[in-house]
């Protein structure tokens, strides 16, 4: 399709204007002739134009500074210039400011023709290219939505799946149903309060609805037991956090929930298990895990006991702070009443 261009002559002898306008209308462009910078400046401030040709000594305002008003609005404007007065200075001002091509007067119009037919052809090209930017910028953006809300997609496949793993972890113990889930819900609130990331926040999730996926592996006639447990049952029972470990070793996508897996019952006084880790040396999202583990596991109904009440749990909880928990978390656990959640 044929685009017309249309060409600001400005010069301040007429002569010129018209010889250089009448020959560019031969090539089918289309031109306005202005006879110094400050007409020149007006024409493009109010209509389209594809090139700029100008003189540079003009009375009123000279070339360079037309040039210079002119790339401050369009940077990309195509831009000649034309000089009787070849000083190296003036030619090293103009490129600085952007000019794309001289004319030493007197020169041949067949040259100016083809310093035009160049120029524009630049033009054209610089068009096309940002062009190709702007639909490679948005088949990028496209594609990176694509992915994300596929990501999404995967990641919800993801929590969906291992909350399933959760329930069939609680179902093996009746009187635990939905713990996993209270414990994950408990964990978040206090990982908001610490300021944790989404991403972190998200890990501490899965964690938390793992933590107990080792009892996968500890006998229903030892979880389900309605009266106290030996000291070699209670050790099997010790075992289930390896026992997760060695579930979701080898799956890459559970590799960061290990420590909170492997560690939620360790203790702050390390006097917990399977490593005896002490205070700052258990994982902070392992201590975390360890407070509504616990609190959720008093208040619910045993086999051998009933649940405690609140006041009782809260009072023990708080005679184990520094012992059993990290004070720390277990003093936002208390105060925020993250219980009540």
């Amino acid at each position: 399709m044929f685009v017309e261009h249309r060409i600001l002559i400005a010069d301040d002898e007429e002569i010129i204007c018209a010889v250089l306008s009448q020959r560019l209308t031969r090539e089918g462009y289309s031109c306005v002739t202005a006879h110094n910078g400050k007409d020149a400046l007006n024409h493009f401030y109010k209509e389209q134009f594809s090139l700029i040709i100008s003189d540079i000594r003009m009375p009123e305002m000279d070339g360079l500074k037309l040039l210079q008003n002119v790339k401050a609005v369009r940077p990309t404007m195509m831009f000649i210039i034309m000089t009787g007065y070849p000083e190296i200075e003036l030619a090293v001002e103009a490129i600085h400011l952007g000019v794309n091509d001289f004319l030493i007067k007197p020169f041949d119009l067949e040259l100016a023709v083809f310093s035009v037919k160049k120029a524009l052809e630049q033009k054209k090209m610089e068009e096309e290219l940002e062009s190709y930017h702007r639909s490679l910028k948005k088949l990028v953006e496209e594609r990176t939505e694509k992915l994300q809300q596929a990501y999404l997609t995967l990641k919800k496949a993801y929590l969906d799946s291992v909350k399933v793993l959760a329930e069939a972890i609680d179902a093996k113990d009746t009187y635990t149903r939905g713990h996993s889930d209270r414990v994950r819900r408990m964990s978040l609130q206090i990982a908001v309060s610490l300021g944790f990331t989404e991403e972190r926040r998200e890990i501490l999730e899965y964690g938390a609805l793992l933590h107990d996926i080792g009892k996968i592996g500890i006998e229903d006639e030892i979880l389900r037991k309605p009266g106290p447990l030996s000291p070699e049952e209670f050790q099997t029972i010790q075992q289930h956090p390896l026992v997760g470990v060695k579930i979701v070793e080898g799956i890459e996508f559970f590799k960061d929930k290990i420590p909170m897996i492997r560690s939620h019952h360790e203790h702050f006084d390390g006097k917990g298990y399977p490593d005896g880790l002490v205070g700052e040396a258990i994982p902070l999202e392992a201590r975390i895990i360890a407070v509504p583990d616990a609190f959720d596991a008093m208040a619910s109904l045993r086999p051998h006991r009933r649940a405690m009440s609140l006041e009782d749990i809260l009072l023990e909880m708080e005679k184990y702070k520094g012992k059993q928990f990290d004070p720390n978390i277990l003093e936002i656990f208390l105060k925020e009443k993250i219980y009540e959640s």
